[in-house]
């Protein structure tokens, strides 16, 4: 009896213990961010080769920029064509909104769904947000960073966002790729100083 007292005793204080969540916390981006540098060794028209990964440079992980956001659905959306730096277009359509507050103001995101990938089953639901900051072009690409969801990520009107995975475009390593432009509907009137930084090699 007296062991189980102790055993639950130390597991309310590590669930409560400010140090402990924090810790977990970073060795969850940890690992993201290891499998985010692995997938450019996976991937046929990658960028970036082993040696390259070096130069990957991100923030520090801060749980002030992992925000709970409500989302609301978009109904009837029409599809258009999202303007890349290539100067193609990919087909879209916007599947909702995340409302937030971002450093005591206001925020809005689009997400948006490829449609290109809607007609993989592997794929089909993979959402999208593409946004700009008050750090591009600065400490962080000019172009832009982007962010993935599932449709599970989303419970019912809320949504985790995420910024510590916020992550570059190919474009930001390379010429030569179909990288989405983010809308301006996506512009965000704050620094977001978590995630990926400017790639350290010039290319």
């Amino acid at each position: 009896m007296k062991y189980r007292l102790l055993f639950g005793l130390t597991f309310i204080l590590a669930a409560t213990n400010p140090f402990v969540r924090a810790q977990d916390f970073e060795d969850e981006i940890a690992l993201h961010r290891e499998e985010y540098k692995a997938e450019f060794l996976k991937t046929t028209n990658s960028p970036l080769q082993e040696a390259d990964l070096a130069y990957l440079r991100f923030y520090k992980p801060n749980p002030a920029f992992r925000i709970k956001a409500e989302f609301v659905a978009t109904t009837g959306s029409e599809p258009f064509e999202m303007l890349t730096y290539s100067g193609m277009r990919k087909p879209y359509v916007k599947y909702g909104e995340l409302r937030f507050v971002l450093k005591g103001k206001k925020q809005t995101l689009n997400v948006y769904q490829s449609l290109d990938l809607r007609r993989m089953p592997q794929y089909r639901d993979y959402l999208f947000v593409p946004f700009k900051d008050l750090t591009n072009g600065h400490e962080t690409y000019g172009g832009g960073r982007y962010l993935d969801f599932r449709m599970k990520d989303i419970e019912g009107t809320s949504c985790v966002l995420d910024f510590n995975k916020a992550y570059n475009p190919y474009c930001a390593y390379s010429e030569g790729y179909n990288c989405p432009i983010p809308p301006r509907e996506n512009h965000l009137t704050a620094k977001v100083e978590a995630g990926e930084m400017n790639f350290g090699k010039e290319h």
